[in-house]
């Protein structure tokens, strides 16, 4: 009975814990399709987080690669004063990214809703 009720407060945690992400992360950023991303990211900040060796094997057309693993070091390298558009191989870098944006005072922060897996415009290989 006893291991009942554990299960059922961990699980009841785990459950907060998610609405309350989930909430934080909707105030942070706003999820974009891919034709609303085309249309607003030449007048941002394109902004690839993943992996260099992961922007080098294909990139959208335009943006620079700053890891999320160096977003800490390299976060004054984005101006707050102008849009940021985010993207990732499939959204959770860039919402953690956006998170963190939002936390240093950026309020203009969209993503792309499935990341780069899901892009079919123009791309940039090395």
């Amino acid at each position: 009975m006893t291991f009942l009720y554990i299960i059922s407060a961990a699980l009841f945690v785990l459950v907060v814990y998610f609405l309350v992400s989930a909430l934080r992360l909707k105030k942070a950023v706003s999820g974009l399709t891919q034709e609303q991303f085309i249309e607003g990211y030449r007048k941002a900040q394109l902004v690839d987080v993943r992996e260099p060796k992961e922007f080098d094997g294909g990139h959208i057309l335009g943006a620079r690669n700053i890891p999320s693993s160096q977003m800490r070091q390299r976060v004054k390298e984005i101006r707050s004063d102008k849009p940021v558009y985010l993207y990732c191989q499939n959204s959770a870098r860039s919402a953690r990214t956006a998170l963190f944006l939002k936390k240093k005072g950026y309020t203009q922060i969209y993503q792309l809703d499935g990341g780069f897996k899901k892009w079919t415009g123009k791309i940039k290989t090395k």
